[in-house]
């Protein structure tokens, strides 16, 4: 169980022991004066090895920054990026090359890239709970480096990518400005690097996969088409993620989540703690797609005896108590679920992952002070990212690497007074590349993109039934970085490799 943000429990076992990597990094561009992330110079590239199973990978990193020019060639952004190629590789035609981003928005690519997908991990506890300091980084034998090349991007307003001046910033802070300065990156990879003909992909976490759905929207009318877009912890509709008066769909989509994680801290009515979990949770998302859609339709229509029978499944479900669900008017908040399940104990439950714990100053209060599942991540990428990207990579910048917001300023969702929805751009691409595959992973402990949102959001797409087959869910017993817990890497290896190796297919 992860321990509260605070302190590990002492009798937690160390992470597991894992090798440093056999080969320290060769520079082959000499370090220079200038500041490598503000500057218009050449990238630096390292040459490494891993060990993967029965296999030996070297490969290339280049680690720099991508300028986006103006009609009239002025440098308008700078996007940092890293890129790990196999080497050896004769024909690029037949290897895949995944594009990889993170959410927020304001969030760095670190996350996907030092907790999965890179060949360089952050090593965490076994349950992805936070180690004691000082962190370090191990070698990641769950990388997808065997089956894919890799290229890490950060939007402008996070890591070291920033835009050339000041008054330029704010075009690049919304759905479309981010979508079309990233998509634009993606244009430029492909022309500098001649691999416009190997099989493309996407992959995004969290806003991330708003940002890629948008993306495949984008970059077919710029005439790239994607053989994947793989989503993780999946938000395209707002609606299905907003608490707000009159919006009652996002308190229907998080209850089985609500669920799964009462049924962790075993919260439960003994007659539901006892069930085999996805059992569990297909009961009450039947009950909450019928009759608790239904009950919160109805309103002030419901009969006492109605609001009752509600009242009691929420109980049965959330194991929260029948007054306190009563007080909220059969609507269960974020926050609120929070801070609530656990109260008795004095602890809070996490946003990203719901089995991590939090203590607050006042068990008293409506909300948690922070969220203990960030709380126990956010150190150790920041103290891993800035010294392997400087030790290991040779990129040096004294800019501040913005590992999660700092960088961007107010949001523009260009959603005109309506709920954001980025899946008609993703079932626009499928109608005009029906080769396309979608991969779609979800944890179950994951509060913040919660996976019965996402199977809404997908099942509302309108897509054709002759595309539908092209579509591939996963669940995780884990939380929205559903990687930080190592069964959950491992499978969601296994996944991601059985997917991209099926897209890449001639057809």
């Amino acid at each position: 169980m992860p321990a509260a943000a605070q302190t590990p429990p002492a009798t937690q076992p160390g992470p597991a022991a894992t090798p440093q990597a056999a080969v320290r990094p060769t520079p082959t561009t000499a370090p220079g004066e200038r500041d490598a992330a503000t500057t218009d110079g050449p990238p630096s590239v390292t040459k490494h090895e891993i060990r993967v199973g029965s296999r030996t990978l070297r490969y290339t990193v280049t680690t720099g920054v991508m300028p986006l020019k103006s009609a009239a060639g002025e440098t308008e952004a700078r996007l940092f990026f890293m890129a790990y190629t196999l080497d050896g590789v004769g024909d690029t035609s037949r290897r895949p090359l995944m594009f990889s981003f993170n959410g927020g928005p304001g969030s760095s690519s670190v996350w996907l890239h030092l907790g999965a997908l890179g060949p360089r991990r952050v090593q965490m506890m076994p349950d992805g709970a936070m180690p004691p300091p000082p962190f370090q980084l191990v070698d990641n034998e769950q990388t997808w480096l065997d089956f894919t090349d890799l290229v890490f991007i950060d939007p402008v307003g996070t890591g070291y990518s920033r835009a050339a001046r000041p008054d330029l910033a704010q075009r690049y802070f919304g759905l479309q400005g981010d979508i079309q300065s990233v998509g634009e990156f993606i244009r430029l990879y492909l022309v500098k690097n001649g691999r416009w003909t190997s099989p493309l992909f996407l992959v995004g976490e969290s806003y991330g996969t708003t940002r890629a759905a948008g993306l495949s929207g984008y970059l077919i009318e710029k005439g790239i088409a994607f053989n994947g877009v793989m989503l993780v912890s999946t938000v395209m509709n707002f609606q299905t993620s907003r608490f707000a008066r009159g919006n009652d769909l996002p308190y229907v989509l998080f209850l089985p989540t609500y669920a799964a994680i009462a049924h962790y801290h075993k919260r439960l009515p003994p007659e539901t703690q006892g069930m085999e979990l996805r059992r569990f949770l297909e009961e009450v998302e039947r009950w909450a797609a019928n009759e608790y859609t239904v009950a919160l339709a109805k309103g002030d229509r419901l009969t006492p005896s109605e609001r009752q029978e509600v009242i009691d499944r929420l109980n049965r479900y959330t194991g929260l108590s029948k007054t306190f669900i009563d007080n909220s008017d059969l609507r269960i908040e974020i926050q609120r679920f929070d801070k609530e399940l656990l109260r008795d104990q004095r602890r809070t439950v996490g946003r990203l992952d719901g089995r991590f714990k939090g203590l607050d100053a006042s068990n008293a209060s409506e909300t948690p002070d922070f969220d203990p599942s960030m709380a126990a991540i956010r150190p150790p990428y920041t103290a891993a990212f800035n010294q392997y990207v400087r030790s290991e990579l040779n990129f040096r910048s004294d800019l501040e690497y913005y590992i999660l917001g700092g960088g961007i300023g107010r949001w523009d969702f260009g959603s005109d007074n309506a709920y954001a929805d980025v899946s008609e751009a993703l079932r626009s691409a499928f109608a005009k590349n029906p080769y396309m595959r979608l991969f779609v992973a979800s944890g179950y402990y994951d509060l913040a993109t919660p996976y019965f949102a996402a199977d809404y959001t997908l099942r509302h797409m309108a897509l054709d039934p002759s595309l539908r087959p092209n579509v591939t869910t996963t669940f995780y017993e884990a939380g929205h970085m559903m990687y930080i817990d190592q069964t959950s890497l491992a499978q969601l290896k296994r996944d991601a490799a059985a997917f991209v190796q099926n897209a890449s297919q001639r057809r």
